[in-house]
């Protein structure tokens, strides 16, 4: 007889997916469903929040439907972070979600960062304020939309709406509601915070915390016919999805003083704190923290705007002149030509700063006009060592960001798209002087919900026995520092950061230019 399967449902930002794991951590199958969200005026980022139950709804059919044979003991539900998904008395959609790309807040959280709000804030909950989370975004629908928010009853996030519709049950998690509204060292909502935002009056809309570690609700009979599951099987509420990550890629286990960083489209950089008293606040007031899915434990992390959202831009460049000299090829293909290349072409030739993305940059400083630069360069400057400069440069941002959150863990964990580039690992290696080892669990954010729902149900006596058999196993070799690197970077990594200091005014004027240009 197969062995029983735990199901885990990851709602990210690109795509749903609905996975099956066997108690060791092995996956059986999976699904995937193609996210669909809406850009429109102003910076909005909306979804369907009907469409995206239907999504999930579809993606978990199609993989239980898969596994005719199997025992299904629980399923775990992580999600993508920040946002504000509204549901009104009746459990239906007030409006289409918000996103964490929404950027309609973000003159409204802009003023209140520089508030005694924002230090009251950041002091319970050692997290920046930022346009994507939902307390500014509360606020501009105070602000320009009071009558919508009459008719809401109950502020999700988008895990929190996918939990209510399989179980009924209106919650959130540890992680969202302490970094949002509360207080790290209760792990709960602090009415301080809230009233420092300036959001009391909405108070009731924020829906009981529920910790999966310790605490499921059945499916509903609604839910149950419509996925081909019984009624009743425990549903586990797990923790925002990148701390799901974190601990599908080994934040906790075996070396517990390991960090892991995340270089997919965005950079993630996460250290574990001890108790309360590790937590370390840094004077710019960026960064998260969240409650870890371990009593006692808090996760810290510094987020770069955008990781390898770089590297793409020099692919689509090269791709672009190859396109234009009449020698089109696959971008794949010029991927792993230019990924080739780093290996010879000279260290620090030239300084890059990572800040690709137009919405700026959030961590480890916030400024919205940053924009990404290349110095230093000169006439034997080529496409291998741009390609180079911009592998330090996001080695050089992994550093800056866990040097605002206490230094450099003892080991580097590496998961997301660059990690699978040998080049990028010994490049970060050496910029952080660590060993890099390779989280090879392709669906960590999954894994990490699925391991809360093991741990909830006992199949563990705690997180340590579960990562010891989910996670440790999976961790690559080490990528080791090349001492002559780690030389030459600890002399560039001052430089990078006085750079992009020095010309952070130029930033503001380059936006105030652009302002008025598109404005005429």
């Amino acid at each position: 007889m197969s062995p029983p399967v735990l199901l885990a449902l990851d709602a990210g930002t690109s795509l749903i997916k609905a996975v099956a794991f066997e108690g060791d951590g092995r996956i059986v199958h999976t699904a995937a469903r193609r996210n669909r969200y809406v850009e429109g005026p102003g910076g909005a980022v909306e979804q369907d929040m009907r469409q995206t139950w239907e999504d999930a709804a579809s993606a978990l059919g199609e993989l239980v439907a898969s596994l005719p044979e199997r025992k299904i003991l629980a399923l775990a539900v992580t999600g993508q972070g920040d946002g504000t998904w509204l549901i009104d008395e009746k459990g239906e959609p007030a409006a289409p979600a918000w996103l964490w790309l929404d950027a309609r807040a973000g003159p409204i959280v802009a003023v209140l960062r520089h508030s005694e709000a924002a230090r009251i804030a950041y002091a319970h909950t050692a997290t920046g304020l930022a346009a994507c989370q939902q307390s500014g975004q509360l606020l501009w629908l105070a602000r320009y939309r009071p009558e919508l928010l009459a008719r809401v009853a109950t502020a999700f996030h988008c895990k929190d709406w996918l939990y209510f519709r399989l179980t009924g049950v209106r919650a959130t998690d540890p992680s969202e509601a302490t970094f949002t509204y509360g207080d790290w060292r209760a792990r709960d909502y602090c009415d301080e915070t809230i009233s420092a935002l300036g959001l009391r009056a909405l108070r009731h809309l924020l829906p009981p915390v529920v910790d999966g570690t310790v605490a499921a609700h059945g499916l509903s009979p609604a839910a149950a016919a419509r996925l081909g599951l019984v009624e009743g099987l425990p549903v586990v509420l797990g923790y925002v999805d990148v701390l799901c990550s974190a601990l599908g890629s080994g934040l906790y286990g075996g070396n517990n003083a390991a960090g892991v960083s995340i270089l997919g489209s965005t950079g993630m950089h996460m250290r574990l704190a001890a108790d309360e008293d590790d937590v370390v606040l840094n004077a710019e007031r960026t960064g998260y923290c969240m409650p870890f899915p371990v009593p006692g434990r808090l996760a810290q992390m510094q987020s770069n705007m955008a990781a390898t959202l770089n590297i793409d831009w020099v692919v689509d460049l090269a791709a672009e002149a190859l396109a234009l000299a009449g020698a089109e090829r696959e971008r794949s293909a010029v991927l792993a030509a230019l990924d080739e290349a780093v290996v010879l072409a000279r260290p620090g030739a030239a300084l890059f700063h990572p800040f690709i993305s137009a919405a700026g940059e959030r961590g480890p400083f916030t400024d919205g006009a940053a924009r990404a630069q290349l110095l230093g360069i000169e006439r034997s400057f080529g496409f291998a060592e741009l390609m180079r400069a911009v592998y330090e440069g996001l080695a050089f941002a992994a550093r800056d960001c866990y040097a605002a959150i206490g230094g450099q863990p003892s080991e580097i964990r590496l998961c997301g798209g660059a990690a699978r580039s040998a080049s990028m690992r010994t490049i970060l290696a050496a910029a952080l002087d660590r060993e890099v080892r390779v989280a090879d669990q392709p669906e960590s954010g999954a894994a990490g919900a699925a391991m809360i729902a093991a741990v909830q149900l006992g199949l563990y006596p705690d997180m340590a026995a579960a990562a010891a058999e989910w996670v440790l196993p999976r961790l690559g070799p080490a990528t080791l520092p090349d001492r002559a690197l780690v030389s030459l970077y600890d002399r560039l990594f001052p430089v990078y950061r006085e750079a992009y200091r020095a010309t952070a005014p130029v930033w503001q004027r380059m936006h105030a230019t652009r302002e008025a240009r598109d404005a005429a």
